[in-house]
């Protein structure tokens, strides 16, 4: 085990390879007694290791079975439909590997986020998911065990993400609006919570709000109004009625999210405004349940399973020390869904 300043953390494969001078992959063979390696190369390896006090992890040591293999899924919302989608694609995937996944819900809290890595890393053999806590206190608390962000960039080495690249979407979902004839275009973009905002205390902008206002920019369209909504139909509902409040001229919206943009349906409806004859509506993600509302939902629509896919196969990656996915393979895009609601 080493020691760091904040307490003690198992020793990984990547700290013998940055002391060692090797990558990971060459950890790897020497460990397992794999060719394609030479005999000075493996004993450095071996040598540094012993003197790290590594051990490896009980997948990389075969003390279990492939079908004992356990994963950990940290969401923040299971009440929100996407996450419930992106969790039942994460589960598809690994039950293929004959793996098992815990899926672990914190209710977008930071305090049920930090729980939860202290409860899971004796658990599990590697950690996935949308976590918002600081990576050295993720780094701390998972204890050198492999760590896949999903919607998240790292800075720290050692862990892996899946990106969301939803930007073309949110263009073509713009572009249709202005080839239709909407000129004034508002936004439902997500209240984000206290400790993921910025040090000033305000609230920062979504990256979607960003690809959002890049578009309305790319259209020659005037920066469209912001209202920020809870990540519920409620918040939707709210939100919508606020936004319309102060700009009661616009005639189309886009939401941060499809859960979001249902609640302006219902709140456009309660308003006597008729979707999308008065006002149009555009939401993200692409749930089923955007199906089931009426008019259905046009959405900017992720690929879930694909997603789940991408997540379960770089933690695999990481545990058996196989060459991780290249980043562009790592990214997850969406594309504009026409439905009935724009």
């Amino acid at each position: 085990m080493a020691s760091s300043g904040t307490g003690t953390r198992r020793v990984t494969i990547d700290d013998v390879a940055r002391a060692a001078g090797v990558s990971r992959q060459t950890v790897s063979r020497a460990l397992n007694d794999k060719g394609e390696i030479g005999v000075s190369t493996k004993q450095r390896v071996l040598d540094t290791a012993l003197a790290l006090g590594y051990r490896p992890s009980r997948f990389a040591r075969g003390l279990v079975r492939q079908d004992t293999v356990s994963v950990g899924l940290v969401i923040p919302d299971l009440l929100n439909p996407f996450f419930t989608e992106v969790a039942a694609a994460a589960l598809e995937a690994a039950r293929d590997r004959g793996w098992h996944v815990v899926v672990y819900d914190t209710g977008d809290r930071a305090e049920e986020e930090r729980g939860t890595l202290e409860v899971i890393a004796s658990q599990v053999d590697a950690v996935v998911g949308y976590l918002h806590l600081p990576e050295d206190e993720i780094d701390r608390l998972t204890r050198g065990l492999p760590v896949v962000l999903i919607d998240r960039e790292p800075r720290t080495p050692r862990f892996s993400s899946i990106r969301i690249d939803g930007e073309q979407g949110v263009h073509a979902a713009i572009r249709h609006l202005a080839e239709a004839g909407h000129r004034r275009i508002g936004m439902l973009d997500h209240a984000d919570r206290p400790d993921h905002s910025a040090r000033s205390g305000r609230p920062e902008p979504s990256i979607r709000h960003r690809w959002f206002d890049a578009a309305m920019a790319a259209c020659g369209l005037e920066a469209g109004s912001v209202a920020r909504a809870d990540q519920s139909v409620e918040g939707g509902e709210s939100a919508l009625r606020e936004l319309l409040s102060r700009r009661p001229d616009l005639t189309a919206v886009f939401a941060f999210n499809d859960i979001i943009a249902i609640g302006a349906l219902r709140a456009a409806r309660a308003t006597g405004r008729q979707v999308p004859r008065d006002l149009a509506v555009i939401g993200f993600d692409g749930l089923r349940l955007g199906t089931l509302v009426e008019p259905p939902l046009t959405t900017v629509a992720l690929d879930t399973r694909r997603l789940g896919a991408l997540t379960v196969e770089q933690a695999a990656r990481m545990l058996t020390g196989d060459d991780p996915l290249p980043a562009d393979e790592l990214t997850v895009g969406a594309e504009l869904r026409l439905r009935g609601s724009a």
